[in-house]
């Protein structure tokens, strides 16, 4: 039976939904195929996201998440993971994982870090450790389209239509209060491991807050009003650095 993040989705999912083909490949292979088919299904759901978005092809960003995703991809424990980094034009900021390891981050968050590759480097962490956890999977399947669906069909071939529906906006909805701090302090551990500074994190969270003044509504996004309050996020990772001795991812 596999390890690690299809083990834990099928006892989640429900009895309909572990019938469903893709589930049963997952629970019968070794824990390298359970992460492979993750990786397909995530490539399927990427691939309409790029669709959607408009991508930011400037040369410089893609250094940037080229450089520093390299780094943090380098000290994830698990060689069997893999990770790909998408920046997107958008006025507010954003950033959410897909299955797989497939990361999307607006410019307007990478802005916000003003060139800091600490920050940079929290931002992209955060979400890999969604996709490390197993939050961006459990999250797409227990949509109860997908659900249903697949109680019937093999949900790799229902994905991409679905986001077709739905839009990547689903994508940024919110995990739950224990989910965004446990990425947090999986992201700080990850950038320290990579080199960076762990705690540059909370000057990107002061600047996160301060967009809570702004007069246009539109600045606060999903990004920030879908996360656990500024000051408990600081709490959190300070205590966590603070108290726990630096381990593997």
């Amino acid at each position: 039976m596999a390890k690690g993040l299809f083990y834990s989705l099928g006892r989640k999912i429900g009895p309909k939904v572990r019938k469903a083909r893709w589930v049963w490949e997952s629970l019968t292979g070794t824990e390298a195929d359970a992460i492979r088919l993750e990786q397909r299904v995530g490539l399927d759901l990427a691939q309409q996201a790029r669709a959607q978005l408009q991508i930011d092809r400037e040369p410089g960003t893609r250094q940037v998440l080229d450089d520093v995703g390299s780094r943090l991809a380098a000290r994830v424990g698990n060689k069997l993971r893999s990770f790909h980094f998408d920046a997107f034009s958008a006025g507010e900021p954003n950033a959410f994982a897909l299955p797989g390891g497939f990361i999307f981050v607006s410019r307007s968050i990478l802005a916000l870090c003003e060139g800091d590759r600490d920050q940079v480097a929290f931002v992209l962490a955060h979400e890999m450790g969604h996709v490390i956890s197993g939050h961006a999977m459990e999250r797409i399947v227990a949509n109860s389209a997908i659900s249903a669906a697949s109680r019937a069909t093999p949900v790799r071939s229902i994905l991409g239509p679905w986001l077709q529906r739905v839009g990547v906006r689903f994508l940024e909805t919110a995990y739950s209060r224990d989910q965004e701090l446990g990425a947090d302090r999986l992201a700080v551990r990850l950038a320290e491991a990579a080199g960076y500074d762990p705690l540059a994190c909370v000057t990107l969270f002061h600047r996160l807050a301060a967009l809570r003044t702004s007069p246009d509504p539109l600045s606060l996004g999903q990004y920030l009003s879908t996360h656990p309050s500024v000051d408990v996020r600081i709490d959190s990772v300070q205590r966590f650095v603070r108290e726990c001795p630096a381990r593997p991812t």
